[in-house]
């Protein structure tokens, strides 16, 4: 199990300021031990009815009938049709195809329209200004632009205001005395976007922690809650050591400790938010609630400021897990499930200052005169663990929960389970009438006259059967009658339920597999027409995804970076896009789009206003190719450049006439004899046919008229 850290380690030890006191009286946790109840508990009867919504959700999930679900003494079926499974899934499915569409987490860095502290572009020219020819500066009557434009150095600054300002960049344009902001203007100036790069560096860095924290893993589980309960929840970032695999010289095994930003999936039911809230810019406070075992508890003791001694007592007064009604049905009722663990609440929130100085919390003292502070708080069985200040600035609930489909009146949205809860129970009705009917039809009622048959006789039927009957009564004493077939009047009932069931959750029933498909949807132009349309479906839980998961989580991880990493060539005024709505459109046709503008702005007169390096990469990125891998920058493809021109075909030598050596003087083609020439195909009778048999050919033509023999391949 991975430990947390509230803070970041690059190569040396970075410990927050916050108290670490192991030695607590009781007496000092008498306010804050009940304030943190009150909220659990607050939080806890708020959800009661999101966890019966999610209970139903999950037992038509499961296909299993509630206990509060009565049947009738006809009833024999019990068949329970799984269509909310087939739904979720294929809704699981498809926010899972359109996040990871491109390979990568949906995540960018790119700088503001406007950055703050760094330049957005600088140039400088090998040439000094007096060397640039006429030619070279065309209009540009200065090369470092013009009085007044922004572009030229305040008075009485000198070049080196300027390298404060151009943050990644400053190492390697020390040394150049002519660094000058802005785009250059001459063939000869070499441009750079220290924003640019920044952006950049601070992308691959948020990409490498989020591949070092299995982020993709967390986040189909989240997308999976989302689609079936209807919200789902990450969290993060917060500083783990992670172990990774090491030998030494001698071979023994020397493993590496590095402390990584950590992002994980926390499940919906173990999530408590602040019961007034509907989003979490709302929330006052968020409880998590944690099932550790004895080892996992005693495991807190090796963290930065948990209270060991109080551990130890939690420990001693044995587990205190109890069980919720809704985890029986989520274990399928497992006597012992849970038992033997300890309940241990975490809560981020606002507390009163005063509470926080009652636990040597070291409050800063520009904060001193306000009234309350966010906090991080442990306990269990009653004992206070751990109690610091919020470590993040500015102050943030690192939790992000996101709706499948927005409730805009309640926390928690609405999943695809609860949007077919109706036709589900439909479905499952119809179906159980089709069973039992057919059971019904297929089997013959028979009935007995027992005033005709013998006294006592055995009235159970079975092939071979004998019935006794009185001697002398008259008709007949037993018949079979055949129960009418009525099933499908049912089965189409229950298609037309399971089309409702098509529309309440936006996911048609082809989108998933059926065949059988009719009208439209039997050409392959129909059928991306429909696929186009059940898009429209999923656009709104993207964009949700976009809003409420993956731009909070990379903001997050942008400040974490730049408040716990000190390296200066990721900093700059930077903001993080969510990229999730990018991959709606299908590849195929987006790699169309970006063709066809490549063909349209090669055009001369176009050319220059394409941006061809950003073209070529989205075209990789829709054919889910990673653009880092098979795309050069603007350095790379310099070289690559010049590495081409010698690969390229030799000009032929020519003769003082022009001509290529060893032409033949009689072919004015060039093409060195044959039949290929620059006129039509030789015809029959014409010489160089193929066809023509032997000394056949063209009519000979008059000698000694000055006229030249015509070349082979024309036509006179």
């Amino acid at each position: 199990m991975a430990e947390e850290n509230e803070g970041f380690i690059e190569d040396d030890a970075i410990i927050l300021a916050d108290s670490d006191d192991s030695t607590v009286d009781d007496a000092d946790t008498a306010k804050i031990i009940p304030f943190i109840m009150d909220k659990y508990n607050r939080a806890d009867e708020y959800r009661q009815q999101d966890e019966q919504r999610w209970l139903q959700a999950y037992r038509n999930y499961r296909g299993v009938y509630s206990s509060d679900v009565q049947f009738t003494e006809a009833e024999k079926s019990r068949v329970f049709i799984k269509v909310t499974k087939t739904k979720t899934l294929a809704a699981y499915g498809q926010i899972v195809d359109v996040l990871f569409a491109g390979q990568k987490f949906p995540l960018t860095v790119d700088p503001t329209e406007l950055p703050e502290g760094v330049v957005s572009d600088v140039h400088f020219d090998p040439k000094e200004p007096e060397q640039l020819r006429e030619s070279e500066l065309g209009e540009v009557v200065n090369p470092y632009g013009f009085a007044g434009d922004g572009k030229d150095l305040p008075a009485g600054s000198t070049a080196k205001t300027l390298l404060d300002s151009i943050g990644p960049l400053k190492d390697k344009l020390s040394e150049i005395d002519n660094v000058r902001e802005g785009v250059g203007k001459t063939p000869t100036s070499v441009t750079f976007s220290p924003a640019m790069i920044a952006a950049k560096m601070m992308q691959k860095k948020i990409h490498d922690q989020l591949e070092e924290s299995s982020a993709s893993k967390h986040l189909r589980s989240t997308a999976f809650e989302m689609a079936l309960f209807g919200t789902g929840v990450m969290k993060g970032p917060f500083a783990v050591d992670k172990e990774y695999p090491n030998w030494d010289d001698e071979g023994e095994y020397s493993p590496v400790i590095k402390t990584i930003p950590q992002v994980s999936h926390v499940s919906v039911w173990n999530f408590y938010p602040d019961p007034d809230a509907t989003n979490m810019d709302e929330a006052q406070f968020v409880i998590e609630r944690h099932k550790m075992s004895r080892t996992q508890l005693r495991s807190l003791k090796r963290r930065p400021h948990f209270r060991s001694s109080v551990i130890d007592e939690a420990v001693a007064l044995g587990e205190n897990y109890s069980k919720e009604s809704w985890e029986d049905d989520l274990s399928d009722y497992a006597p012992e499930h849970g038992i033997e663990r300890y309940e241990v609440l975490e809560y981020w929130g606002m507390v009163d200052v005063e509470m926080l100085i009652e636990q040597g919390v070291d409050i800063p003292d520009e904060l001193s005169n306000v009234d309350e502070l966010q906090a991080n708080v442990w306990i269990c069985n009653g004992k206070l663990l751990r109690m610091v200040m919020n470590p993040f600035k500015p102050a943030r609930i690192p939790y992000m929960a996101v709706p499948y489909e927005l409730n805009p009146y309640s926390f928690f949205g609405v999943g695809i389970a609860e949007n077919m809860d109706d036709t589900q129970t439909l479905m499952n009705g119809f179906m159980r009438m089709a069973v039992d009917n057919a059971v019904l039809s297929g089997n013959l009622l028979i009935e007995v006259d027992e005033t005709n048959l013998v006294p006592g006789q055995d009235m159970s039927v079975y092939p071979g059967k004998v019935f006794r009957r009185q001697g002398g009564a008259p008709g007949q004493s037993i018949f079979g009658t055949k129960f009418p077939n009525v099933a499908q009047e049912n089965l189409q009932l229950f298609d037309k339920a399971r089309v409702l069931a098509d529309e309440s959750t936006g996911f048609p029933s082809f989108a998933h597999g059926q065949t059988g498909v009719s009208g439209v949807g039997r050409t392959a132009s129909g059928i991306s027409m429909l696929m186009g349309a059940a898009q429209g479906g999923i656009k709104n839980v993207i964009k949700n995804i976009d809003d409420y998961l993956l731009r909070p989580l990379g903001e997050n991880l942008f400040r974490f970076n730049m408040q716990f990493d000190y390296d200066p060539k990721i900093k700059g005024d930077l903001e993080v896009k969510a990229r999730g709505t990018e991959s709606l459109m299908a590849n195929e046709v987006r790699s169309q789009r970006l063709m066809q503008f490549m063909q349209i702005s090669s055009s001369p007169a176009l050319a220059p206003f394409a941006k061809f390096q950003y073209i070529i990469r989205e075209i990789a990125k829709s054919l889910e190719l990673d653009p880092d891998k098979v795309t050069n920058n603007m350095d790379e493809a310099a070289i690559q450049a010049e590495l081409m021109k010698g690969f390229q075909q030799p000009q032929q030598p020519t003769d003082q006439q022009g001509a290529p050596a060893g032409a033949n003087p009689a072919d004015p083609t060039g093409a060195g004899g044959g039949n290929i020439g620059t006129g039509q195909a030789p015809l029959p009778q014409e010489q160089g046919f193929s066809g023509n048999a032997e000394g056949q050919g063209a009519p000979e033509q008059p000698q000694g008229d000055g006229q030249q023999p015509p070349a082979m391949g024309t036509v006179q």
